[in-house]
């Protein structure tokens, strides 16, 4: 059985953009109680993108 490879490649475009967004979360003060909203949308398209789910 053989494996077919998958295009990762919008994923890792999600993860730079959550990233920024999580970034700019956690150094502007009146946003920073909204850095929990940005985590899980980093956190799944990273792993989106590694292809772990």
């Amino acid at each position: 059985m053989e494996e077919t490879q998958k295009s990762t490649g919008k994923y890792w475009i999600y993860f730079i953009i959550w990233s920024v967004i999580l970034v700019t979360m956690l150094y502007l003060p009146q946003y920073r109680q909204f850095f929990w909203l940005a985590l899980p949308g980093t956190a799944t398209s990273f792993a989106k993108a590694m292809d772990i789910i």
